[in-house]
């Protein structure tokens, strides 16, 4: 399966790309979409185009996307707002399910602590995906963002499976 992670920024739109199979995860790509325009309205239709022709030259089967929480500087937490829109509605009009992972989440995900620094998860992005080459911290965490999802999706399959295979998967009538 091929997992597109997504770190929103209206600045700097982070995004990354991976492929499952089974439990092994290989890196596909990876980059960093710089807004551009002189007001908001042209800078998100440029993140919006950008992140379109990511999806569509790596088509991807599942997205994710960071949440993000309230700064102390409410019109930058709203433009960040705006920036997350782009990064939910363009995967969902490539049709895709878009998972959404608050950032301590995905540490923990990736490094297995939930107050990490970039730098630690950096180093697990890399030591996950070997022989990434990052396209800065943004797309770093992108990926961290793709393999939180990935390891959500594993999960999510195995308990299906299980249950499945134990037949609790079934729907029982209820006694009277």
């Amino acid at each position: 399966m091929r997992v597109i992670g997504i770190d929103p920024g209206l600045r700097n739109l982070g995004w990354g790309v991976i492929e499952c199979e089974g439990v092994r995860m290989r890196h596909i790509a990876n980059g960093i979409l710089h807004s551009e325009g002189d007001n908001l309205a042209k800078r998100l239709l440029s993140l919006h185009q950008g992140l379109s022709a990511v999806i569509a030259a790596h088509r991807p089967e599942a997205a994710a996307v960071e949440q993000t929480f309230v700064n102390k500087d409410a019109v930058a937490t709203l433009k960040l707002g705006q920036a997350r829109g782009i990064a939910l509605l363009v995967p969902a009009q490539a049709g895709l399910e878009v998972g959404e992972y608050a950032p301590n989440a995905i540490k923990k995900s990736v490094v297995g602590v939930g107050h990490a620094d970039k730098v630690q998860v950096q180093h697990m992005v890399r030591h996950q995906l070997p022989g990434v080459e990052l396209a800065g911290a943004d797309a770093a965490d992108a990926l961290a963002v793709a393999i939180c999802h990935a390891f959500h999706l594993q999960s999510a399959n195995r308990l299906m499976l299980a249950q499945l295979a134990t037949g609790s998967g079934r729907v029982r009538r209820a006694r009277a």
